[in-house]
C-alpha cells in the first residue's frame, strides 16, 4: 500500500502576499473609525501646536515650517499603531490557524498588515501635509527633496509598523498590543518635533540628540523648506530604520514560529 504524500501546489510569486494585501486594505476601508482617528489626531496636535503654542515658541508666526515634519512622524506612528491590534487580533481569534489548514505560507499575513500600514499612512501622509499647507505650511524644497523626504518617511513607517507588528504578536491581547506601543508614539515629543533642542534643560539634550527619530526629523525638515542638509542625519536615519526593520524580522519571526507552530 502506497501513501500518497500532500504537495503544495505552486502559485505565481507574490500571489500570496497580494492576496493578504488586499486582505489587509480592505479592513483598514472597512475600519473607518480607526483611519478617521489616525489622520485627525495629529491634525488636531498640529492645529494646537501652530495656533495655541506656536505664537509664545515662535512669535514670528513661522511655527507651522518647523513643527509638521515631526507630524508627520507623528501621523505615521498613530497609523501604525493600529498594526499591532490588527496582528494580535488575527492571533487570537484563531484565523492563523485556519490559514495553516490552507496552502499558504502563514507569515504573509504579516505581509499584508505591513504593506497595508505604509499605503495608509502614506495617504495620511499627504493629508496632514495639505492641512499643514492650508495653514500656513511652505514647503521650498525642490521635486528630488520631496522624493528623498518621501523616501525617509516610508522607510520610517515600515520600520515602525514592523515594530507594531511584532508587538503584536508578543502581547497577550489587543488591549495590551495598544498599550505596549505608547512607548513609540511618545519618542517625537523628546525629540527635536517640536522645538528646538538647544532650549531644553541640559540634562535632557543628551537624550533629544541620540533619539533615533530626531535624525529622522532633521532630515525631513531640511528637504522640505530647502534648509542646508546634514549629510549623517540621512545615515543615521537609514540606520535607525534598517535596524529597527532588522529586529522587528528576528523577533517577529520566532514570536510567529511559537505561537502559529509554523514559519
Amino acid at each position: 500500500m502506497t501513501t500518497r504524500l500532500a504537495v503544495r501546489p505552486r502559485l505565481a510569486p507574490l500571489t500570496e502576499e497580494a492576496v493578504f494585501i488586499e486582505r489587509s486594505l480592505r479592513h483598514s476601508i472597512g475600519n473607518v473609525e480607526g483611519l478617521v482617528m489616525s489622520i485627525v489626531l495629529p491634525v488636531l496636535l498640529m492645529l494646537l501646536f501652530t495656533f495655541v503654542f506656536g505664537g509664545a515658541i515662535d512669535p514670528s508666526g513661522g511655527y507651522v515650517d518647523f513643527v509638521v515634519p515631526g507630524i508627520i512622524l507623528l501621523c505615521a506612528g498613530f497609523g501604525a499603531a493600529g498594526t499591532a491590534v490588527s496582528v494580535n487580533q488575527d492571533m487570537t481569534r484563531g484565523i492563523i490557524d485556519r490559514f495553516r489548514a490552507m496552502p499558504i505560507r502563514a507569515s504573509v499575513v504579516l505581509t499584508g498588515h505591513i504593506v497595508a500600514s505604509l499605503v495608509r499612512n502614506l495617504l495620511a501622509t499627504a493629508v496632514v501635509v495639505g492641512v499643514g499647507v492650508a495653514v500656513g505650511f511652505r514647503p521650498r524644497g525642490d521635486a528630488l527633496a520631496w522624493l528623498a523626504a518621501i523616501g525617509l518617511v516610508a522607510l520610517y513607517i515600515l520600520a515602525i509598523t514592523a515594530l507594531f507588528a511584532a508587538i503584536g504578536l508578543a502581547a497577550s491581547s489587543p488591549d495590551a498590543a495598544s498599550g505596549y506601543g505608547f512607548i513609540l508614539l511618545f519618542l517625537p515629543y523628546l525629540s527635536s518635533a517640536f522645538v528646538p533642542i538647544a532650549t531644553m534643560p541640559g540634562w535632557l539634550q543628551p537624550i533629544a540628540e541620540h533619539l533615533p527619530v530626531t535624525p529622522l526629523i532633521d532630515a525631513i525638515r531640511a528637504l522640505l523648506l530647502g534648509l542646508p542638509l546634514d549629510g549623517w542625519d540621512v545615515v543615521w536615519s537609514i540606520a535607525w530604520c534598517a535596524t529597527f526593520i532588522a529586529i522587528a524580522a528576528i523577533w517577529g519571526s520566532w514570536l510567529f514560529r511559537r505561537q502559529a507552530g509554523r514559519r
